[in-house]
């Protein structure tokens, strides 16, 4: 029921929150992947304490058009000319 709520679309106190997709990511149901394009504070968090869940972890996989696959935890890397590209672009 909660999770067709949070696909639907619902407010909070500063706005109305639509996510782009939501899905579980793992068998058990416990991980759930979300796609969304708002940047406001603590957004993620802030929706699923809005149903009463409490996030335990939170993993950032894409950010504007990147992504961190290949990257260990904690590590960094410089960005490729094709990456700045994109950034470039997002403007």
């Amino acid at each position: 029921k909660d999770f067709e709520s949070i696909k639907a679309g619902f407010t909070l106190d500063d706005g109305p929150v639509t996510l782009d997709d939501i899905a579980y990511t793992s068998a058990s149901g416990l991980e759930i992947g979300v796609e969304l394009h708002l940047g406001r504070n603590r957004i993620v968090r802030r929706i699923f304490e809005h149903f009463e869940y409490e996030v335990k972890h939170l993993d950032r996989v894409v950010f504007a058009g990147l992504t961190k696959k290949d990257l260990p935890r904690g590590k960094w890397r410089f960005l490729s000319p094709k990456e700045i590209g994109i950034l470039k672009k997002r403007k």
